[in-house]
């Protein structure tokens, strides 16, 4: 039932976002690339919703980022919040969504906490070598 109810809703985001009502990417272009508002709002929406449902944030993920299509490589722009591609892939996209969106989550706060858990649990853990000394 939650499951049902969570399609549904995914669903209709997709269908008001995919509307034209709204643009959650700002998409630039070197050269004649072609691409579909449509489909990369879509696809932008669907990769954020993963986000959110792995990692288990109950609010929702809408970072703010661009498409840069005509790059000269394939890659995620982390300074600048863009996706990097030659030309239109939906696939690495997605993966350059999936990317920022995470990158989003981990606001400073949360990386701080992360990283003194981290150094907290090696410096709480013994080298089995240690322990025959």
């Amino acid at each position: 039932m939650k499951n049902a109810i969570n399609v549904a809703i995914l669903s209709m985001t997709l269908a008001i976002a995919c509307s034209g009502q709204e643009a959650f990417v700002s998409v630039s272009s070197n050269g004649k690339q072609k691409w579909s508002s449509a489909e990369v709002n879509k696809i932008y929406l669907s990769a954020c919703s993963a986000v959110q449902r792995e990692f288990g944030n109950s609010i929702a993920l809408r970072p703010s980022i661009g498409l840069l299509l005509g790059a000269d490589k394939d890659a995620v722009d982390f300074n600048n919040k863009r996706v990097l591609l030659k030309r239109w892939d939906r696939n690495l996209f997605a993966q350059g969504v999936v990317i920022l969106a995470f990158e989003d989550l981990l606001t400073p706060q949360k990386k701080m906490i992360m990283t003194n858990r981290a150094v907290n649990l090696a410096e709480d853990t013994l080298d089995v070598s240690e322990m025959q000394k």
